[in-house]
């Protein structure tokens, strides 16, 4: 029997275009692949665990980890730092499992730069930017100043597709988690994942 390499799945969207509802959609019912646990400066939200949600750290704390190559890719999103641990990824990928990683352009631009050939980036754009603007406004998480600076930053964040393998409009959650149902199907069946293949075909043709 065949198996193959883990790869590095990235969904990327301006806040609110529904890369987190898409994110956990697609955990739910694929047990092939996990989340990356982040680390973060921010504040802890209502409902979220340490070390399942994120590793909350102090800013000082997480500058020394940047200096100590700790980090796979680390961004500074809305005042605070993220950062994907990069041995517990490494670990997963040669176990043949998955990851899910929901960050920004910035983050997926140095997994490009340190691991292109692991990485899948997928990149959400929400139908309107009304449309956007009314999810951002009915999840309640942010103050009314808050939603202002997501949506400033929008623009910028969707000027970045371009980057990204395949983009997805999401116009319908179970849509959007079918297709990138679709694309994570065919990703694990790229040849270039596929260990052993080499003397597999040998074996088949002796």
């Amino acid at each position: 029997m065949l198996s193959r390499r883990g790869l590095m799945l990235v969904l990327s969207s301006p806040s609110g275009a529904g890369k987190t509802s898409i994110s956990r959609e697609l955990l739910e019912i694929d047990d092939d692949i996990k989340l990356s646990v982040s680390a973060t400066t921010r504040k802890r939200r209502p409902g979220e665990v340490e070390g399942k949600d994120y590793y909350f750290i102090d800013e000082t704390s997480f500058k020394l980890k940047i200096n100590q190559n700790y980090f796979l890719e680390y961004a500074e999103v809305f005042g605070n730092f993220y950062g994907t641990p990069a041995e517990k990824v490494a670990d997963r990928l040669e176990q043949g499992r998955d990851v899910l990683f929901d960050i920004d352009w910035q983050g997926t631009q140095q997994l490009k730069a340190n691991a292109r050939d692991d990485l899948v980036s997928i990149f959400i754009l929400p139908p309107s930017i009304a449309e956007l603007e009314r999810r951002l406004h009915t999840r309640a998480q942010d103050s009314a100043d808050v939603v202002a600076a997501r949506m400033a930053k929008a623009s910028d964040e969707m000027s970045h597709y371009p980057e990204y393998d395949y983009v997805i409009i999401n116009h319908d959650l179970e849509n959007s988690v079918k297709a990138v149902r679709q694309i994570l199907a065919a990703e694990r069946l790229k040849r270039e994942r596929l260990i052993g293949l080499t003397d597999f075909v040998k074996r088949l043709r002796s």
